[in-house]
């Protein structure tokens, strides 16, 4: 039976301490930076390498931001009135998904707002970037061994673990790593396939709200619940409820702006457009 024990810290040079979750990030933000050049090369998408790296900084805001106070509002409230300066404390861990994307979002209605760009292509553009950044931060939960999986029968999961932060001693699930392939590498390949060719506005991102939210609610069967709620009605957990409106609102979305695209009349080819003759 495998113990976890894998040190946080990947390099410690007196009191200046590297860490790895610290280091998973700056690999998603990498990540995204290089991918969203390969992207930027398809001019029909409307945006320009510059623009990416803008994107990028933007990006790191909300998510640092969005994400950390996201699992303070939704994971530990008793933060802000017990030790408030823990909040700023990002290289120990604890950083909501739901948080970051809702911080992600904000920022690229700012930056298209600033741009005179639409904020729906923006979307569309952003989401299939940010699979391997999910991928790697769930990576660097594994790491710091937290949010474990559920106590699992190593009969039937072999590969099933005792992480000592659990402090029972039970084998359970890596769920860390079942989510870093689901909500990131599962979800980063169906949403870069999904864009490949132009599609209505805002589509490719309800297709983010969709994908993640279903594999999200997949991956936290397998994800131990969290203390401050336990198991909630349905037997879901918080993150699977936090999860089924992102699902609905996708599908409405998309439904919506499909029936929207139908409506309206299709615009006249160039090649048939009246030409002015000059006099």
């Amino acid at each position: 039976m495998y113990v976890h024990d894998l040190n946080p810290i990947a390099l410690q040079i007196g009191p200046l301490a590297i860490r790895w979750y610290g280091l998973m990030y700056l690999v998603g933000f990498a990540m995204f930076l290089w991918l969203g050049h390969v992207r930027a090369r398809d001019a029909w998408r409307g945006m320009s390498k510059a623009d990416v790296d803008d994107l990028l900084f933007w990006g790191v805001v909300g998510a640092v931001v969005g994400g950390r106070l996201g699992h303070v509002l939704f994971y530990e409230p008793q933060m802000l009135w017990h030790n408030p300066l823990e909040m700023f404390a990002i290289w120990k861990g604890g950083m909501a998904s739901h948080g970051g994307i809702l911080g992600v979002i904000l920022v690229m209605w700012l930056f298209a707002r600033s741009r005179g760009k639409s904020f729906l292509r923006v979307c569309d553009f952003v989401v299939p970037l940010v699979g391997p950044g999910l991928a790697a931060g769930r990576i660097g939960n594994f790491i710091n061994g937290e949010l474990w999986g559920r106590v699992a029968d190593p009969a039937s999961v072999p590969w099933a673990m005792i992480l000592p932060g659990a402090r029972d001693g039970l084998p359970r699930h890596p769920s860390q790593l079942y989510q870093a392939a689901l909500e990131g590498l599962l979800l980063w390949a169906i949403l870069w396939w999904f864009s490949r060719k132009p599609r209505t506005a805002g589509v490719v991102g309800c297709m983010f709200l969709i994908c993640y939210g279903s594999l999200r609610i997949v991956g936290e069967f397998f994800r131990e619940p969290d203390l401050l709620y336990g198991t909630l009605p349905l037997g879901l957990s918080a993150g699977q409820w936090y999860s089924l409106p992102m699902v609905v609102a996708g599908v409405g979305l998309m439904v919506y702006f499909e029936s929207r695209a139908r409506r309206q009349p299709a615009a006249e080819p160039a090649s048939q457009a009246p030409v002015k003759r000059r006099r």
